[in-house]
């Protein structure tokens, strides 16, 4: 049921996107003067402002603004989503026009919509009739994401619903903003300009070709003719992207057409882009406002509102929204490109002082309804009506908070004779990207573990995954092969450091935990011969996938000397990384978050315990801690860091795209800390990442597809990423293993009182 709009008075806080003074635009004069309309007619009203930044470190923003994002920095949308999201604001109101926001048509503008949680209302201020595919795209990406779209004119609303498909409910009609000036005799400003005794026709806006200033100028020898103390003013800087393409070529090629037509002395060019008070009395000193506009599309003249709400008399071209709010004999109409037209309307209204200022009062009458005033009033109601009917999340069943068993079918179903799939089209296997070894050392890993596997079906992948992590034994180059395609061809000859790692990772496992002896023989052959690449490689997640297998060899083979070489450099090196690292507030081995943290504290902690160090099993929890507090909610709730944070020196985490991956691997670091330690406090940090997979994350929903043991590949801002891809099922079984063995090791040593939820 909808409700009644909540009262203004109950809406305290909102944020603004848009350009900001002083950059030098008209998006930035009115979004501005929007903020300064807001704290002017609701003083309370909290106003966070999000500028947009063409020119990073060439703008000293007022301390109005809260942040500015650079318009090219994919990253920095999702900062300010991050930074919206925690501010407490109840509203989003985006400026829109092309080319202030970045990527593709201002896609990262979306990205950003993406992200936030709260309503969003959108203020266009260009429509296009006949968009571009991606420019199409972003449109009706915004409108599917926006609450309320605010058009300045009756045609933009049109376009909208004809060419978009957007929803009439959706849209609403404010009219520009205009200043709330008195109606004043322009003969009583001029002498501050120099225009006594002038007729004062006059223009003004960033100078481009566009604004068809060509036509006046042409115009301006019949006007002089007949009115020889005419004067044609045109105000305003050359537009930043023209003269960074061209200088002032154009305004020195209308200042030559001018001489030519030998009315150079009568036509004055300012080159300002002055503030708003300096501009509103240009404007009240002209006697003339004219916009001979060449596009016929134009939805929104701020300049020709600006005109109208002080009260000019108005010559223009009918661009859409001039043949709106000059309607009914508010202004005059003439064609595009005719000066002929323009000379005559313009002697028309010279040649009768008392026509002029009738033309004049009826303009600003029309005016009165557009101050900025009426536009706070306006958009805040429509605000706090989107505030009052956003959806409410309705509280349904809890979810599910036991732990699932263990389930094969799912990597049963993405396997063939050759080895694991790497991705899936929901859970359909996607043999166009073929195998990768990352996936078939998991899946090895995984049948080692699972208890319930029967003998025989255990026997068979384990063979399949072993064949594929063998085959892929390069030893020219004495490195694994990655990626395979589908017709069993390698993409490569030396797979990645990482991939390199996981496999030695397997070997250990499955040398340890195989349950029949081939097994467990191939493993322990596969590691004496492959493992001591490890000491080649440079990555640290590599010699940390490489330190839990060699962790696990060492547990069934306590004497083995590569093993405990593999625990004892590359702990050293660990414990370097974090020394340098380290900051008081970043308990960390690098100076940025990518995938797959927790492993390094489990390494250090499987270390620790396999040599009997105390000291590696103190900083393995220490940095254990550490990463779990950068993977914890403001609720409290496990939040995998987010893919868009990966490689952010020194930066708190990002909420999105969040992996199945990320809570597999604090699961089982939580694990070797809990066997380290005895501490009971693991087991909680466990199950908390793994209620994730079943619903108690940020989106309340579940990952895990509890009927056929498949597991989606992530949580994206606008929802779950539906495909089941290799890694996300063995993150979720493995982290199932984890859970299932941490249960049983708490029941056998605290009794049932104390065993996992």
């Amino acid at each position: 049921m909808t409700r009644a709009a909540e009262p203004l008075s109950s809406i305290d806080h909102i944020a603004l996107i848009g350009n900001f003074l002083p950059r030098k635009c008209g998006l930035a004069t009115f979004t501005t003067d929007t903020f300064t309309a807001l704290k002017g007619r609701f003083p309370d009203l909290k106003i966070d402002v999000y500028a947009m930044d063409d020119h990073p470190g060439r703008y000293v923003y007022p301390p109005e603004v809260t942040m500015s994002i650079p318009q090219h920095d994919r990253i920095a949308y999702s900062e300010a989503a991050r930074a919206i999201e925690h501010s407490g604001a109840q509203a989003l109101w985006v400026q829109h026009e092309y080319g202030i926001y970045g990527g593709s048509a201002g896609e990262h503008l979306l990205a950003l919509l993406d992200r936030v949680t709260i309503p969003v209302i959108v203020t266009l201020h260009t429509i296009l009739e006949k968009p571009s595919a991606e420019e199409r795209r972003v449109m009706e990406g915004l409108l599917r994401r926006a609450a309320k779209v605010v058009v300045m004119a009756d045609r933009g609303s049109e376009i909208l619903e004809r060419v978009y498909g957007a929803s009439a409910r959706s849209l609403v009609m404010i009219p520009h903003g205009v200043p709330d000036r008195d109606f004043v005799d322009p003969d009583t400003l001029k002498a501050q300009f120099g225009w006594q005794g002038k007729k004062v026709i006059f223009t003004f806006g960033l100078l481009a070709p566009n604004k068809g200033i060509e036509t006046i100028i042409d115009a301006m020898p019949a006007i002089t003719a007949r009115h020889p103390d005419a004067y044609y003013v045109v105000l305003g800087a050359t537009h930043p992207n023209l003269v960074a393409h061209e200088g002032e070529v154009y305004r020195d090629r209308l200042k030559a057409l001018a001489s030519e037509h030998g009315v150079g002395e009568q036509v004055a060019f300012i080159d300002e882009f002055v503030e708003h008070n300096d501009l509103i009395n240009y404007l009240q000193a002209a006697d003339i406002y004219a916009t001979p506009y060449s596009n016929p599309a134009q939805i929104t003249s701020g300049t020709l509102s600006y005109a109208v709400g002080v009260g000019k008399a108005v010559v223009s071209t009918p661009y859409v929204h001039a043949t709106e709010i000059l309607s009914d004999g508010h202004g005059v109409l003439v064609d595009f490109g005719d000066s002929a037209a323009f000379a005559r309307e313009i002697n028309a209204l010279l040649d009768s002082e008392r026509n002029r200022t009738r033309l004049s009062q009826r303009a600003y009458e029309r005016g009165r309804t557009m101050i900025w005033p009426r536009l706070a009033e306006r958009a805040m109601r429509e605000i706090a009506h989107i505030i009052a009917t956003q959806p409410r999340r309705i509280a349904g069943p809890s979810p599910s908070t036991a732990s699932l068993d263990p389930d094969f079918s799912a990597v049963e179903r993405m396997s063939d004779s050759t080895g694991m799939f790497q991705h899936a089209i929901f859970s359909v296997p996607d043999r166009r990207h073929g195998y990768c070894i990352d996936d078939n050392a998991r899946a090895l890993i995984l049948a080692c573990k699972m208890e319930t596997l029967a003998d025989d079906v255990r026997d068979k992948w384990m063979t399949t995954y072993e064949s594929f992590l063998q085959y892929a034994w390069n030893p020219e180059a004495r490195r694994f092969r990655n990626f395979m395609r589908f017709d069993r061809t390698w993409c490569e000859d030396v797979g990645s450091e990482d991939s390199n790692g996981r496999t030695i990772w397997a070997f250990g496992v499955t040398a340890r935990d195989a349950r029949q002896a081939k097994h467990r023989d191939w493993a322990v052959a596969m590691f004496d011969m492959t493992a001591s690449l490890a000491f080649e490689l440079g990555s640290p997640r590599a010699h940390g996938f490489a330190m839990l297998g060699a962790a696990a060899i060492l547990e069934a083979f306590p004497g083995h000397a590569l093993a405990r070489s593999i625990l004892t450099r590359f702990s050293a090196d660990l414990l370097a990384l974090l020394e340098e690292a380290r900051r008081p507030e970043w308990e960390w081995f690098e100076i940025v978050l990518a995938y797959d943290n927790a492993r390094l504290p489990e390494a250090l902690l499987r270390a620790g315990k396999a040599l009997g160090r105390d000291d590696l099993i103190a900083c393995g929890t220490r940095t254990l801690d550490w990463i779990i507090g950068q993977q914890t909610s403001p609720e409290g709730r496990f939040r995998a860091v987010g893919s868009e944070s990966f490689n952010r020196p020194f930066q708190a985490p990002l909420p999105y795209d969040q992996q199945p991956l990320e809570a597999q691997a604090t699961i089982e670091a939580c694990e070797a800390a809990f066997e380290a330690t005895g501490e009971r406090r693991w087991i909680d940090e466990a199950m908390k990442a793994y209620h994730w997979y079943l619903g108690v994350n940020d989106l309340d929903l579940p990952l895990a597809t509890v009927h056929d043991g498949g597991c989606f590949d992530g949580l994206m801002p606008s929802g779950l990423n539906r495909n089941q891809g290799a890694e996300s099922i063995l993150a979720l079984q493995l982290a199932s293993c984890a859970i299932s063995g941490l249960s049983k090791q708490v029941e056998s040593v605290a009794g049932p009182d104390r065993a996992v939820a």
